[in-house]
């Protein structure tokens, strides 16, 4: 094959791959191999899907030992990342944050575990800018833009919420895990993490990744 033939083979392959798109996934029902405050490993038809998720989905998943995820797919060129959540209410109002200029999936998720669905979508209503300001993260503007640009498009549909208590001997490990898997450093996030199990040793899990959200 000469060189000519073998550029136009490249680049006709080059469009039919740009033209292809990728699968969107509605949802995974099967067995949770490993839950942790920032990810699921669940196992369907024999293939183990690694899914990040937020502290609420955690949050609502935490004693079950199967069931089923609601997908969101995030596709970049060098990679195809799963988002997953325990309701559909939550994926909505997900994939309504990632329309706003500047707010990419992983502050979404950031917000998501730092505040309740309804408890967003109500800030958002009532052009709250400081409850959107308390996530690490998101500054005035941005808070102003998320309003602005989502408020005719949030709907009023209520989101409940369940906590739990860890097991004493597993919540610093859990809180520390989550905490570097949303991007934080680790060394910071046990000097945190410490200091807050000081001063209340009875702090649920998800109230000690949110305090500690908001001291990072």
């Amino acid at each position: 094959m000469d060189l000519f033939s073998f550029s136009r083979l490249n680049r006709n392959f080059l469009i039919l791959a740009s033209s292809i798109k990728p699968i969107m996934y509605e949802y995974i029902s099967g067995k949770f191999i490993e839950l942790n405050p920032s990810y699921l490993v669940i196992e369907a038809g024999g293939v183990a899907y690694f899914v990040n998720i937020s502290l609420q989905t955690f949050t609502k998943l935490n004693h079950l030992r199967e069931g089923k995820i609601y997908l969101h797919q995030v596709v970049r060129e060098d990679a195809h990342i799963l988002f997953g959540f325990s309701e559909k209410a939550e994926r909505e109002l997900f994939r309504q944050l990632i329309t706003v200029s500047g707010v990419g999936a992983s502050t979404a998720r950031m917000m998501l575990s730092s505040l309740e669905t309804e408890e967003i979508r109500q800030a958002i209503l009532t052009g709250n800018v400081d409850i959107l300001k308390s996530v690490k993260g998101i500054g005035l503007k941005s808070a102003q833009r998320i309003v602005i640009e989502l408020k005719d498009k949030i709907g009023k549909e209520p989101a409940g919420s369940e906590l739990f208590l860890s097991a004493n001997n597993t919540i610093r490990e859990e809180s520390l895990s989550a905490l570097v898997m949303l991007g934080f450093p680790k060394a910071a996030c046990e000097k945190i993490i410490g200091q807050l199990l000081r001063d209340n040793p009875d702090l649920l899990l998800e109230d000690l990744i949110k305090q500690a959200l908001k001291k990072l």
